[in-house]
């Protein structure tokens, strides 16, 4: 099982700390590190940064959000940061919810998420390609474009710099069972943003296919502790991202086994009851999809993702310490 290290987003600035951690994951051994955007900083900016800092770890996106941009801009952007980094970029795509797709980015939530997502990876598939003129007759990503508003002076092109790799990793986020299924169809690899060691048999996946979830890490003495910056994250992301009618965070949660807990967490940060929204994240779950303890401790569980499908474990790491301590024990 490789490692990876996952530094999401910002929050209200850059992070100083970020760029001199994807270094020592370098050192340590790591195999990749990981941006992400959300309604803020964008994925693709720091992880261009930490590219002209670093020299071997491999680059990723988790996720970079399609409605962000055109699957062309997207494969744009990849086949630029592969050039300039001499082949390090792996692609994570998300579709992201509703409540972004629409309020921060402007355009309708696809009506059919499937389609959506087949037709962007297909795309961005054709330009890292470079075979032909890219087209597609899509539903959601025509190219070119012949909506009723078009000149009808559209032309089919594919991309005047030759992409490094033609066969760029696409790594897909997804959550519900028949995007996870068709994921393993259409992509290289899967983010999962909860996994579970102990529900392996939850997706049936191919083998060798990429499975790449996060987790966070600590090592610390105080397991209930340390485990509040992950039930804080859960409280963010199960009652925050997303409607109260349609939240596939709480949904995924729900399906793992904890639909009253979920719909609790909902209802309370809905009503700006955030802390007790976050206190009512069980323990049980917070920890089954973590790595927090002592060393002995993170010793022992890690040894459950190593044992199922997992490729790479994304590590949502605080400190150094805790870097080293996950690279030691992984061997």
């Amino acid at each position: 099982m490789r490692l990876g290290l996952a530094l999401g987003y910002w929050g209200r600035g850059p992070s100083p700390g970020h760029v001199p951690l994807a270094r020592e994951a370098e050192r340590l051994g790591y195999d990749s590190v990981w941006t992400a955007e959300s309604w803020g900083s964008d994925a693709f900016t720091p992880l261009t940064w930490i590219a002209a800092r670093t020299s071997r770890i491999k680059l990723g996106t988790a996720v970079a959000q399609m409605a962000a941009r055109s699957p062309t801009t997207t494969a744009m952007h990849a086949l630029t940061l592969d050039h300039l980094s001499g082949g390090r970029m792996m692609l994570g795509l998300g579709l992201s919810g509703p409540q972004v797709v629409e309020g921060w980015y402007g355009r309708p939530f696809p009506r059919s998420p499937l389609t959506a997502t087949r037709e962007y990876v297909d795309v961005v598939r054709q330009v890292l390609g470079r075979e032909a003129p890219v087209t597609l007759d899509g539903r959601f990503h025509p190219l070119p474009y012949r909506g009723a508003d078009a000149t009808g002076l559209g032309k089919p092109l594919k991309p005047i710099t030759h992409p490094l790799r033609p066969d760029l990793p696409v790594l897909l986020g997804a959550e519900g069972p028949k995007n996870v299924a068709q994921t393993t169809r259409i992509a290289d690899g899967w983010l999962p943003l909860y996994w579970s060691p102990a529900r392996p048999e939850a997706y049936a996946l191919p083998e060798g296919f990429l499975v790449a979830p996060m987790a966070q890490v600590r090592v610390c003495d105080d397991v209930t502790e340390g485990l509040l910056p992950v039930k804080t994250m859960l409280g963010f992301y199960i009652g925050g991202m997303g409607h109260a009618a349609r939240n596939f965070h709480a949904d995924l949660m729900a399906r793992m086994g904890y639909e009253e807990q979920a719909r609790r967490i909902q209802r309370l940060f809905l009503e700006g009851r955030r802390q007790e929204a976050v206190l009512a994240v069980p323990d049980a779950f917070a920890d089954e999809i973590s790595l927090v303890g002592p060393r002995e401790r993170i010793a022992e569980r890690l040894e459950l993702w190593r044992k199922g499908p997992v490729t790479d474990l994304l590590a949502l790491a605080p400190d150094e310490r805790s870097l080293r301590v996950l690279a030691e024990l992984n061997g």
